[in-house]
């Protein structure tokens, strides 16, 4: 699996990889094992970080359903506005470096 320009700039840290993961199925509703599958990241570790990821309000429950909570990216988050700008400015210099490379001399 290709890591996002957003891992690539921000590292490895299982919240990145959280968020960036949130980011990339923005607007689905998303089980804790679903984010854990598609994160790559170990089950002890979501639940490392997760009352920090609720408590920054970075989720948003959409759905219960008996035990079950659906989640999905709270995109109204402050953070998750900066993270966004951030990762569109690095997707801009990607495709400025991009087109430099293939313009030819």
């Amino acid at each position: 699996m290709e890591q996002s320009l957003l891992i690539k700039f921000l590292g490895e840290n299982p919240v990145f990889k959280i968020i960036d993961f949130l980011i990339e199925n923005k607007g689905i509703d998303l089980t804790k094992k679903d984010i854990i599958e598609g994160a790559g990241i170990s089950r002890a570790s979501l639940f490392n970080y997760w009352k920090q990821i609720e408590e920054q309000e970075i989720v948003l429950v959409t759905r219960k359903f008996g035990k079950t909570k659906l989640y999905t990216l709270n995109s109204k988050n402050p953070i998750i506005k900066k993270l966004l700008e951030l990762e569109s400015v690095l997707i801009g210099k990607a495709l400025d470096k991009h087109r430099l490379i293939e313009v030819p001399a």
